[in-house]
């Protein structure tokens, strides 16, 4: 993984007081899968002619299609049907398409000798391979002589096993990530008015022409300075449990405390009385 850091300073400028910095990171890695090939009746297929083959079913790796192709008697005339070859092509349309690639001849005796041809090893060296186009290939002319392979432990029940993997190369570039979080609109106003409709947690209670209005101290500490300064002020009475307020409706006073008042309605509020 590489990370390029990209500073907004203009070379050759002098220093600035603030510098603004961005990020941005490339990635790149692989996209492995792997397919499995039996060519069964070897025998039968010997001998069909240079440059003729047999080919696994498509599979789908990164994206793309892929297919294994198998030369019995080689893919090249200047060989002379002394080695066999095997490749591994592109079936899909795609141009420039970067991958990493291992062929292998499976050991059928159990032992675990098997016959690799890796590109996976080789990435510091020569990077992935290039394919032009649909039917690109890569593999190998010479991939086993043929006359060892009919002799080997590779060849069992006149049948043959490859192993194919495929790493398609893939790159993006990650920026800083924004996210959209929709912020609802607030409704502490509704909130605080249910808290005073269910009197639930009350610790004041209004006297206003005869009428009771249960409240919360804090609430209306925090909605007015002047309620505030009646409740928590240094001038504020021992007894703020029960507050009588003269001079007003208890109507009028009951619209105020569930809007948010103005510190000049509140100022209305004069004349309050603590009883004792």
């Amino acid at each position: 993984m590489d990370t390029i850091r990209v500073s907004t300073e203009v070379p050759g400028s002098s220093k600035s007081t603030s510098q603004s910095l961005s990020e941005s990171t490339s990635l790149t890695e692989t996209i492995n899968g792997s397919h499995e090939f039996k060519i069964s009746g070897y025998s039968l297929v010997k001998g069909m002619g240079i440059g003729k083959y047999v080919a696994s079913d498509t599979f789908m790796v990164g994206g793309y299609s892929w297919a294994i192709y198998f030369y019995p008697d080689g893919k090249s005339p200047e060989d002379n049907s002394v080695y066999v070859s095997l490749f591994i092509a592109l079936a899909s349309e795609g141009a420039d398409v970067r991958a990493l690639f291992e062929l292998t001849l499976v050991d059928q005796s159990g032992n675990e000798r098997h016959k690799v041809h890796s590109h996976f090893g080789r990435t510091l060296e020569s990077g992935p391979y290039t394919l032009k186009y649909r039917g690109s290939m890569w593999g190998y002319k010479r991939f086993f002589k043929r006359s060892l392979l009919e002799s080997s432990d590779y060849l069992k029940d006149n049948g043959l096993l490859v192993r194919c993997c495929v790493g398609v190369v893939k790159s993006r570039t990650e920026g800083p990530r924004s996210y959209n979080i929709h912020v609802p609109v607030s409704d502490l106003g509704q909130q605080f008015g249910k808290l005073l409709e269910s009197e639930k947690g009350a610790d004041v209670t209004f006297d206003v022409d005869g009428e009771t209005f249960p409240a919360h101290k804090l609430v209306l500490a925090a909605r007015s300075p002047v309620f505030r300064a009646q409740l928590f002020g240094p001038l504020r009475s021992e007894n703020t449990k029960c507050i009588t307020i003269e001079d007003i409706e208890a109507p009028i006073f009951k619209d105020i405390l569930f809007t948010r008042p103005s510190p000049g309605v509140l100022l209305l509020f004069s004349n309050i009385t603590h009883p004792g």
